[in-house]
């Protein structure tokens, strides 16, 4: 009864999440975003924690140093990793924009106001050509 009922909220949870998504596909609703540039050189400063919320097979073509990784589809349930504290900048990085814009507007509607979304995701990080790394580099031990 427990497992079924787990699996029922985690499907009205999901549904819940899509319903976000085509919401916050509406021009009219301005949230806000940073540059792709903008984004590179906050985290590289290590003045934002960024977090990329594609899934992990989008995660394995390559991924920015440092990035946190979270999918969209487990954000519902891991919600609790991502800073609230208004003096912890978050940005939300995916693979263009549309799912870190939605998912940006489902957080600011559960009362986050440090989330900021990237302008042109991994797509665009890619075609400028800045720096990746496969995801198991994220954990493996650093070379020094």
């Amino acid at each position: 009864m427990v497992v079924f009922f787990l699996r029922r909220f985690g499907v009205l949870m999901a549904l819940g999440m899509l319903s976000l998504l085509f919401q916050a596909c509406s021009p009219e609703v301005a949230l806000p975003h940073v540059t792709l540039e903008q984004a590179r050189a906050e985290h590289e400063a290590g003045k934002v924690l960024m977090i990329d919320i594609r899934e992990p097979q989008e995660h394995a073509t390559g991924v920015a140093q440092g990035v946190v990784l979270l999918p969209t589809s487990q954000v519902a349930q891991r919600v609790a990793e991502i800073p609230k504290q208004a003096d912890q900048p978050v940005l939300l990085i995916c693979h263009t924009q549309s799912r870190s814009r939605a998912v940006t507007q489902a957080l600011q509607e559960q009362g986050f106001t440090n989330i900021r979304y990237v302008h042109g995701g991994m797509s665009g990080w890619a075609k400028r050509g800045w720096p990746m790394v496969k995801p198991q580099d994220l954990l493996a031990p650093s070379k020094s």
